[in-house]
């Protein structure tokens, strides 16, 4: 049996994300089998127990996650090309009124604030905000197999084949894609439900089978639904809620 990075063992257990293992480590905060750790890059076996002390739970629970309904005109990431990203909106104004869930914005809640998987630049809806590795991995994790759901408005002609290939049998950069849920919302609106996330990856799927998207929608990720949050609003994940 081969010994692996402690902090990789850690974000493969869902335990935090690899950088934040690394943090916990130098201040001293693992312990395997009940020994600190306190060396960056040590290793140990698969099979060892990992444990975080007291002072590293307690950091996690301090950690926010935030929901944001995104506008179209704002990207994900890091601003791009004069267009702003979706953290600016992140603001005392913008805190959905109906959705403070006893939490206060604080501007420190802003540090380390990144979004959790991407929605593009042309497309509307739930984008998801954290401070925590864990909630980040449970989304785009390698082995994530948290829905999300999409309604994609289409103009064009969908065969039933088409359909079919929707839900199962089409190849993006050379992998097949997962599985998906693709049904008709209304005569011109789709409903995707999907367990992966490639770049453009409806907007590709649409595509292939004939179809142009004319608008795009995140309404749902895992149980958290986007309801009635207003566009360019956001809230805080409320305690008791979560991704699955």
């Amino acid at each position: 049996m081969e010994k692996i990075r402690i902090s990789k063992l850690m974000a493969e257990r869902g335990m935090c994300s690899r950088r934040e293992a690394d943090a916990f480590i130098e201040r001293g905060w693992v312990r395997v089998d009940g020994e600190v750790v306190s060396e960056l890059g040590s290793k140990a076996y698969p099979n060892q127990k990992i444990t975080l002390e007291k002072q590293a739970r307690q950091k996690q629970t301090q950690r926010v996650t935030i929901i944001l309904h995104k506008p179209v005109g704002y990207v994900s990431g890091q601003a791009e090309k004069g267009y702003r990203n979706a953290v600016s909106l992140i603001s005392g104004v913008t805190q959905y009124k109906g959705g403070r869930g006893g939490v206060r914005f604080e501007p420190g809640h802003l540090r380390g604030l990144a979004p959790a998987g991407r929605l593009d630049i042309d497309s509307t809806g739930m984008l998801i905000l954290t401070q925590d590795g864990r909630i980040a991995r449970q989304i785009v994790g390698e082995d994530s197999v948290i829905e999300k759901e999409y309604l994609v408005r289409v103009s064009g002609k969908l065969t039933e084949r088409g359909l079919a290939m929707l839900n199962f049998g089409l190849t993006l950069d050379g992998q097949q894609l997962r599985p998906a849920e693709v049904s008709w919302q209304n005569e011109d609106q789709l409903r995707f439900i999907l367990r992966e996330g490639r770049k453009r990856q409806i907007r590709r799927m649409c595509e292939m089978v004939g179809l142009k998207v004319v608008g795009l929608k995140r309404v749902r990720i895992g149980d958290i639904v986007l309801g009635d949050l207003p566009v360019g609003q956001w809230r805080y994940l409320k305690e008791g809620e979560h991704l699955a």
